[in-house]
């Protein structure tokens, strides 16, 4: 039960609170303009007045100019969202709102999404995906090229160490001073190299099992990161979306969950024009 709850919490975006920190890609660096279709999203709930308020953030990829590929723990209980396409949002004023620079839309759970579900690792996070339909399209003068989809049992395909890129917002450092470390840092788009830990695990059907090795030279992801795009190396091509990490360091291995099950397609492709 204690890993379990420490996952769910870990798998959470970054909550608006001071002691909230959270971050993204760890070992990272400046994405430029490399994958300009991976953006910041920020989600809205409901509070207990029923006022629509900001309440927390994920990295998402667009796939058209109006589909936006998320996480479902970051769409779940959401009533609506916005999403920025800038390298840096660092700094941006209207951040978290709604603004001239951001895209407004409307949030969509994957129908088989379920917390403590499974059991065990990875299973507490079934059907991890969620999609954010956009008001209005973003111009091609602001994203121009676009995320794609892995044709349907791609990821059975690939070999142990498979080369993956992350990509997403936020901080890539541990802050070490007398209390317990906190990660911190800037919501810009981080780049880093990673690889596939392939081979049967529970749930392999459903989840990927990422590398996290700062140490060892790659990358890897953390709070924050979540519904971000494990890409095949050098492509665009979506293998799966982060999920969730398994310890407060953000070492050892990462679970995302896949979106070339048939299933999992079906749904997404029910969005696209």
């Amino acid at each position: 039960m204690k890993k379990v709850t420490l996952a769910i919490g870990l798998a959470l975006a970054l909550v608006f609170s001071t002691i909230g920190l959270a971050s993204a890609i760890t070992n990272g660096q400046p994405d430029g303009n490399n994958h300009p279709y991976v953006g910041l999203v920020v989600f809205d709930v409901l509070d207990e007045n029923g006022n629509q308020v900001p309440s927390h953030r994920c990295s998402a990829s667009l796939l058209t100019p109006t589909v936006v590929l998320t996480a479902g723990h970051c769409t779940d209980g959401t009533v609506a969202a916005r999403i920025w396409f800038d390298e840096v949002v660092q700094g941006n004023p209207e951040y978290p709102f709604s603004g001239a620079t951001s895209y407004d839309g409307t949030p969509y759970t994957y129908p088989g999404f379920c917390i403590g579900c499974g059991n065990g690792l990875p299973g507490f996070a079934a059907g991890d995906v969620g999609i954010v339909l956009l008001d209005e399209p973003v111009p091609a003068s602001v994203v121009s090229e676009y995320a794609a989809l892995p044709t349907e049992g791609l990821v059975d395909t690939l070999s142990n160490k498979t080369e993956v890129d992350l990509v997403g917002y936020g901080v890539q450092e541990q802050i070490v001073g007398n209390g317990p470390p906190v990660w911190a840092g800037l919501r810009n788009r981080l780049f880093a190299p990673s690889e596939l830990v392939s081979g049967n695990f529970v749930h392999s059907d459903e989840f990927m099992k990422i590398a996290l090795n700062p140490g060892g030279g790659s990358g890897g992801t953390c709070f924050g990161d979540s519904g971000g795009p494990d890409l095949l190396a050098g492509t665009n091509t979506v293998l799966a979306v982060n999920s969730y990490v398994t310890n407060s360091n953000c070492s050892g291995v990462g679970y995302s969950n896949r979106v070339d099950t048939p299933e999992v397609l079906a749904w997404i492709n029910g969005f696209l024009p």
